[in-house]
């Protein structure tokens, strides 16, 4: 055997080696996948769900298993949707809802729904328009809370059978036509205007109450002020009376003098030009009184 027989033989040997190599190399490779965190692997067999692969690394068998879908496990969010609905009372409104979903079990929703999106928006459409009927326009505006937790309940029993989870569902606004606002918008103002005459009439009901009260203090005041003159003159009357019965008519002639004075200086304290006409013997009956009063002085 010549040199180049033996070159030949050795080079045919290494080129086995070194395709084998590639080959365990390749299978290694192909036989194990790594998963990124935010994604699940379905595996196949012929065909046929074999496993699912959950993030990190994971081993298949080669030329048998293949991947055959990536699924995002991300929370994922729905466009908005519009749909129209009509509450209990004849009303109808456009309602704009939001829904936030993740896959958590990709075999399911691989193999029993093809379009996720459009099956959730109609599941939600539904449920809105069913909720919403049973509801007058008053209880949707009021009890919006009420109303999201409703639908988020029945949409995640729904679609549980598709391997979603529904995180979160929002009723992001409800739109009425034009003409129901226009009705509202009067009732509004029709209702701002009762409340503006029910204030106005309890102002004037009030501002009579607290007149009268105040007219019945000063009719007390007055009544209490009265009494007290009454008492005063009967006070004083009464000291008359006792005088006389001890002084006899001297005391009674005292007081007449005493009230003439009286009478005489506030005719004299008035503004003005007065003339004070007496009869004759006033002169002499004012002195006499003037007398008394310096004797009982």
């Amino acid at each position: 055997m010549d040199i180049e027989d033996v070159l030949l033989e050795m080079v045919g040997s290494n080129l086995v080696l070194i395709l084998l190599a590639l080959f365990i190399l390749f299978c290694i490779l192909t036989g194990v996948r790594i998963v990124p965190q935010s994604q699940k692997f379905v595996v196949e067999r012929f065909g046929r769900l074999r496993s699912v692969l959950g993030p990190g690394i994971n081993l298949i068998v080669p030329f048998l298993d293949r991947v055959a879908h990536k699924i995002s496990i991300l929370e994922r969010q729905l466009p908005s949707m519009n749909q129209d609905a009509i509450t209990s009372d004849n009303v109808l409104v456009a309602v704009e809802t939001s829904v936030f979903y993740r896959i958590i079990e990709p075999e399911k929703t691989v193999y029993r729904i093809r379009d996720v999106d459009a099956a959730i928006s109609t599941t939600v459409a539904g449920i809105v328009r069913s909720e919403i009927g049973r509801m007058e326009l008053d209880q949707v505006q009021a009890n919006r809370s009420s109303l999201i937790d409703a639908v988020r309940t029945q949409v995640a029993s729904q679609v549980d059978d598709w391997g979603i989870e529904v995180t979160r569902a929002e009723i992001l606004d409800v739109n009425l036509d034009q003409a129901t606002r226009n009705a509202m918008l009067q009732q509004l103002n029709a209702e701002r205007a009762r409340r503006a005459q029910v204030t106005e009439a309890e102002g004037q009901k009030r501002a009579v109450e607290l007149q009268a009260d105040a007219n019945l203090y000063a009719a007390e005041q007055e009544a209490k002020a009265r009494r007290v003159l009454a008492d005063a003159e009967a006070y004083a009357t009464q000291v008359v009376a006792v005088a006389i019965a001890e002084n006899g008519l001297e005391a009674a002639q005292y007081q007449v003098a005493l009230k003439q004075v009286e009478a005489l200086n506030k005719m004299g304290a008035g503004t003005g030009n007065q003339t004070i006409v007496l009869p004759a013997n006033a002169v002499e009956a004012f002195g006499d009184a003037f007398k008394m009063l310096r004797g009982a002085k």
